[in-house]
């Protein structure tokens, strides 16, 4: 099984975090390929980069030449996932979607821990579009920019510990998720901070993938993902 995980960003580094996560968790034989967009912007921290990014995770995935069975959209709370689902038959996983979902498994409510503020009304209207949003108690930002993560993690780690522990003290949320893929790898961290299961979006999502495609299921291509209607498409793909 081939699955591939596309960072939304054009940050090769978070792609290869992303993706040695997304490995230590895939089940044996499942292959996972990192891809990262040609274009768009190093952090997606923004609705003009959510939208920017959708076209470039489009495009990387359209331009892949294997064969692959799934594909696993490595953005939290992030525009695309729809495009993807009309334009390929294999199942589309987006890491918020498979966060949320996950969660609402192992307790009543959960919360997200996410990046900067502006990036929770984003959050909140996916988990709202994907009807994931009645059981979430709140989205929190850590107040870090994405790059943050990686240039200084310490901080970003600290930063990260202590809103988990508001939502879970104040918010009341039995679970919690890591609100951006660059967050990879630091769920057992939060998990011993706050004494709650965390659910990082990255590996919930491989395990979703890995689990349709043994199921032999498929994106439903009635009415709402039916491929795209055949036209003349100006300057598409891009050159």
């Amino acid at each position: 099984m081939r699955v591939l995980v596309v960072n939304v960003n054009t940050t090769a580094a978070m792609t290869e975090a992303i993706a040695r996560q997304a490995r230590a968790v895939a089940a044996p034989g499942t292959e996972i390929v990192g891809l990262t967009p040609s274009f768009g912007a190093p952090s997606v921290e923004g609705n003009f980069e959510s939208y920017l990014a959708a076209l470039a995770v489009m495009e990387c995935v359209r331009a892949y030449p294997e064969p692959y069975d799934a594909v696993i959209q490595a953005g939290f709370g992030e525009h695309g996932r729809e495009g993807l689902q009309e334009l390929l038959t294999v199942p589309v996983v987006d890491i918020t979607d498979a966060a949320a979902s996950m969660a609402m498994l192992l307790g009543r409510s959960y919360s997200v821990i996410t990046t900067l503020d502006r990036a929770v009304p984003l959050i909140e209207d996916r988990l709202k579009l994907s009807g994931l949003y009645d059981r979430c108690a709140s989205v929190r930002a850590s107040g870090l920019a994405v790059l943050d993560l990686e240039s200084a993690p310490r901080l970003a780690s600290e930063a990260i510990v202590a809103q988990a522990r508001i939502a879970v003290e104040t918010d009341r949320a039995e679970v919690l998720c890591l609100g951006c893929g660059g967050m990879a790898g630091l769920d057992a961290e939060v998990r011993a901070a706050t004494g709650v299961p965390v659910v990082d979006g990255v590996s919930a999502a491989v395990a979703l993938a890995e689990s349709l495609v043994r199921l032999g299921l498929k994106t439903s291509k009635i009415r709402t993902y039916a491929p795209p209607l055949s036209k003349t498409l100006l300057r598409w793909p891009p050159t």
